[in-house]
């Protein structure tokens, strides 16, 4: 889904840094779930990018919300943060699930722990907020 949001360099600088990550869905109940994850941001496409299993409760509320599922993820260090907001959706095609390790080893320095059923959150962006 093409998106007009633009971030600042210093957003985007910060966006590259490694710092704690938190992950937002909703439970199919409504309530929130938030869980502490790694994240990658791809300022072309405006992707940020989920590491998972296919059978947590992560990936479960998002296939569970549909294509339209909203979320956020949120990454802070001490009073800097960034909130980036969108739509997730669940992949498990291998090719994805690659390209998402991909990003995540340049990101991280390392590969993400190779488990069974692999899958890849890949987020929209649409919206973004913070303090950095």
């Amino acid at each position: 889904m093409p998106t007009t949001l633009r971030l600042s360099r210093a957003a985007e600088h910060f966006l590259a840094e490694n710092h704690l990550c938190t992950f937002t869905t909703i439970r199919p109940n409504g309530t929130p779930h938030v869980a502490p994850v790694r994240f990658t941001w791809d300022p072309v496409t405006r992707t940020a990018r989920v590491m998972t299993v296919e059978d947590r409760r992560k990936a479960r509320n998002v296939i569970a919300g549909g294509p339209s599922a909203p979320v956020s993820v949120c990454q802070l260090a001490g009073p800097r943060w960034i909130t980036l907001e969108g739509t997730a959706e669940v992949h498990t095609d291998p090719a994805r699930v690659l390209e998402g390790m991909r990003r995540y080893a340049d990101r991280y320095g390392a590969l993400p722990p190779r488990v069974p059923r692999m899958a890849v959150i890949e987020i929209a962006v649409t919206k973004a907020m913070g303090l950095y």
